[in-house]
């Protein structure tokens, strides 16, 4: 499943829930007409989706069966979630960042560099977390100048180091 928001607190005092968004696209809640939530200490449970707004970079969910603060503030810190088979179509050159996570990351010469440990959303544009086996980890921007393949059926990412991150490397 992917998680697509995070439940941060109620709005109001009929059970509307404030979502930070985890997805590119927030305007896909609209499209949605169900929505796991998976709390800490258990399975996901199935809520049907009434209606969503955007506010200040904010989704504002109604589920059924949720009408009251109490209701709400009991989901909150909670994850939204969709089945895989319900994600959004990727365009060229796009990715999902639970699918990066763990590619092997090499130089464009052969040499490798580590594994991408996380993704961070920076707004311009993603940067990785590469962790090589010793040392310490460091980052590269996901810009075309820098990360010059993506190949997923091989796991791996071929990158250019620019000067000032050759000197990273371990």
């Amino acid at each position: 499943m992917f998680t697509i928001g995070i439940i941060v607190k109620p709005q109001g005092i009929r059970g509307e829930l404030r979502v930070l968004p985890t997805t590119d696209d927030p305007s896909r809640f609209s499209l949605l007409e169900e929505v796991f939530i998976r709390h800490k200490t258990g399975e996901p449970g199935k809520y049907t989706l009434t209606a969503s707004r955007q506010q200040k970079g904010m989704v504002i969910l109604t589920l059924a069966g949720v009408t009251d603060r109490n209701a709400a503030e009991a989901l909150v810190g909670g994850e939204l979630l969709i089945p895989d088979e319900w994600a959004l179509p990727l365009g060229e050159d796009e990715y999902y960042v639970r699918d990066l996570i763990g590619l092997g990351a090499w130089e464009e010469d052969g040499g490798l560099l580590g594994e991408i440990a996380d993704v961070l959303r920076t707004g311009a544009n993603d940067v990785y977390i590469i962790k090589p086996s010793q040392g310490n980890a460091f980052m590269v921007p996901a810009i075309k100048d820098v990360v010059r393949e993506v190949d997923m059926a091989q796991g791996r990412v071929t990158v250019r180091l620019m000067d000032g991150l050759k000197e990273l490397k371990p």
